[in-house]
């Protein structure tokens, strides 16, 4: 009895340190996380969890995220930074479980291990203001693995005004809804709505051993990176095949992250289809905990928009911007891996005419040669056509001349050297 009582005590000690801060040796890293970005209108739920003046009244959402590094703890982060002027977000009721035969994309969830998500301190609810997340309270002893699949079920009795929400469109997961509380469902009812996106979730943290993990790489990106071209609920994106070679050739599990804070049509130097990458660094990057690495892969879409007469000044701006945020990332000791822009023409692909390749392979031989980044992943190298490098391997192109496969994207989680994690796990320092 002594002993089951010393063991309790030491862990009732150590959860509180969790709770209050205190060092235990551990840190709070991402596990996952999305880009979150303001919900156009054709991507909006569906009529009627989409009203006249108002979005999720009386709604459930159950919805399933990736987790990319194993940890015991983990908390909640809940986006609205894109809700209307005064709409607030009333979260009603969070709830967390595995989803049914682990699967992503599941209505279902495995009944054991259904978990009530609290905020502040106990309580079952939170009201966010615009432009603000809410972190829930530590969820103890859950003891996630990389690659777990989990599903994070939240209800909305009042709804928000107005049609600004916070969500993820490029999920490549399916989501659910449903009117009325249904948080503790382990099976949702059969007239559940299926939605291919996330709304709300911005990002899982994990309570980690700061001599086990590497903490996270961040990449920073646009559509190819988001998963354009992916299996919806396959999880095999680049980015999450780039996660089973790290979990395949390490003993025990990568110990680091792999987060996806890109979007489809997202641009480095203009807003678009979320804020511009040079302005989301401080948001995406600089404001998570546990940050080690970023890949910076954009400019295919600042390429593919500008204006004809413009081209070469967006070349020049693009360098320009690539040289700032990596100046910002090792202010931090962040390390910055440069990855060179896929090739993007072909037959009717208007990113692929003749003076924006020339600008493509400009930037690429900068980003090849200038000695900035702290290493180069090759990109362009791994995928392109060897009979054309303008193009894509056909084995590789969804059809577009753009978008790759899931046998592109696992080209492209090759062509990453694996040791670059454990040669920069310290850091980089910032050279005046």
């Amino acid at each position: 009895m002594a002993i089951l009582r010393g063991f309790l005590l030491g862990l009732g000690l150590a959860l509180a340190g969790v709770v209050q801060g205190h060092d235990d040796g551990s840190q709070w890293v991402d596990l996952w996380a999305s880009m979150p970005q303001e919900v156009e209108p054709h991507n909006l739920p569906p009529a009627p969890f989409t009203g006249e003046d108002s979005i999720y009244t009386n709604t459930t959402i159950r919805q399933t995220i990736h987790l990319t590094q194993p940890a015991p703890h983990i908390r909640l982060y809940l986006s609205n930074e894109f809700g209307g002027p005064s709409a607030d977000l009333h979260i009603s009721a969070v709830t967390i479980a595995l989803p049914l035969n682990g699967t992503a994309g599941s209505p279902s969830v495995q009944p054991r291990t259904l978990r009530q998500v609290t905020f502040s301190g106990g309580s079952k609810s939170f009201t966010i203001p615009n432009g603000a997340i809410a972190i829930s309270d530590p969820i103890r002893n859950l003891n996630v693995k990389a690659e777990t699949n989990l599903a994070v079920t939240i209800y909305i009795q009042q709804g928000q005004q107005g049609k600004r929400i916070s969500g993820h469109p490029g999920s490549r997961t399916s989501s659910w809804f449903i009117n009325g509380d249904h948080t503790k469902a382990v099976d949702l009812p059969s007239e559940a709505v299926r939605v291919d996106r996330w709304f709300i979730l911005s990002a899982v943290e994990g309570w980690v051993d700061k001599k086990r993990t590497l903490g996270s790489l961040v990449i920073i990106g646009d559509s190819i990176t988001d998963g354009r071209g992916s299996t919806t609920n396959g999880n095999d994106r680049w980015p999450d095949q780039l996660l089973r070679r790290l979990e395949s050739q390490r003993r025990g599990g990568s110990g680091m992250s792999v987060i996806n804070q890109a979007a489809g049509g997202n641009r480095v130097l203009a807003d678009g289809l979320g804020p511009n990458a040079l302005g989301r660094i401080a948001r995406d990057v600089l404001a998570h905990n546990g940050v080690k690495y970023v890949v910076l892969f954009e400019g295919v879409n600042d390429l593919g928009t500008a204006a004809e007469g413009d081209l070469v000044k967006t070349g020049d701006r693009l360098i320009q911007a690539y040289e700032q945020i990596i100046t910002r990332l090792h202010g931090r000791g962040i390390a910055v891996f440069g990855a060179t822009i896929t090739p993007m023409s072909g037959p009717g692909q208007a990113y692929g005419e003749p003076r924006r390749e020339e600008q493509r392979v400009r930037v690429n031989r900068w980003i090849r040669t200038s000695g900035r980044f702290d290493a180069v992943i090759d990109f362009d190298k791994a995928v392109r056509d060897p009979k054309n490098e303008t193009r894509l391997r056909p084995e590789y192109d969804t059809g577009d001349y753009l978008h790759l496969n899931p046998t592109g994207y696992k080209a492209m989680a090759e062509a990453v050297d694996l040791r670059l994690f454990e040669r920069f796990r310290d850091g980089v320092s910032s050279i005046v």
